[in-house]
Formats: C-alpha cells, structure tokens, sequence
C-alpha cells in the first residue's frame, strides 16, 4: 500500500512540474530558428504546411521562434491562391501576425513573371529574396534548422 501511495505521491510531482513548466512557458525546447522550404503547387499540402506551421509555434511558443517560409519555383502559389481563397488569406494573416516571415524568390517572380502587387497576397519588397534556394542555404548557415513539409 505505501508503495502505491508513494507511486501516486510521485507521479503528482511529475504532473506538477510538467504542469508549472507548461505556465510557465517553459516547454523544453528553447529557442529556435526554422526555416520551412515550399516549392510545390499542391493546396492540400500547403495548408498542411501552415497548419504544421501553426502547430510547430503552439508547441515552442511565438516568442521562442524565428520562422521563415521560402518559397520558389511553385510554392509561389501559396500566395496566389491565398489572392483570391478566404482560407489561404486567413491562415497568411493569422502565422503573419505571431512573427512568421514568408519570403519569395526573385529568380521565381521574374522567371515566372509574376505582377508581385495584383497576383500574389501581402507581398512587400522586403519579403522578396534574390533566390529562395541560396535564401535555404544561407538561413541553415546561421544555425536555421530546415523543414520540408
């Protein structure tokens, strides 16, 4: 019988730490630096994206983040649709306003020839990088970790 209280006494403490490390934002992954890669034209799959975008800053915590989204050659539709798609504009909007960057490629706007300001959904010019794969490249230099969702 001790044994069992003793067991319960200890998985109490267990809980409350993990519980007091939870409010206290404390979640044991520290700061992080992530760059997601997108160079697809898949709907489906770019929302699955932002969506474990959304799950990647719930778990670490907006303030315990710095994320990037390069996007090249096809992933520039996630912006194009995001034009025109109430839930693309929403998800953009929502990761936007806890920090996410979403940075474009150059040599895709050009190449592709996009109208950057009728085409695509809230792109600044500092939003725009000479080449999204040096763009990667360079992020994963200054210590970015890389995801391809």
């Amino acid at each position: 019988m001790k044994k069992l209280i003793g067991m319960i006494v200890a998985a109490a403490v267990v809980l409350g730490a993990g519980v007091s490390q939870a409010i206290a934002g404390d979640n044991g992954y520290g700061k992080q630096k992530v760059v997601y890669h997108v160079n697809y034209d898949n709907p489906k799959r770019q929302l699955g994206a932002m969506r474990n975008i959304k799950n990647h800053l719930n778990a670490v915590g907006d303030e315990n983040i710095d994320l990037r989204v390069v996007m090249h050659g096809k992933g520039f539709t996630l912006l194009k649709t995001a034009n025109t798609d109430m839930k693309f504009q929403s998800q953009v909007i929502d990761l936007k306003s806890r920090g996410v960057k979403f940075q474009l490629c150059a040599n895709t706007i050009k190449g592709k020839k996009i109208d950057v300001k009728n085409d695509l959904f809230e792109v600044d010019q500092k939003d725009i990088v000479p080449s999204g794969v040096a763009e990667i490249a360079h992020l994963e230099a200054q210590g970015f970790s890389y995801v391809k969702p």
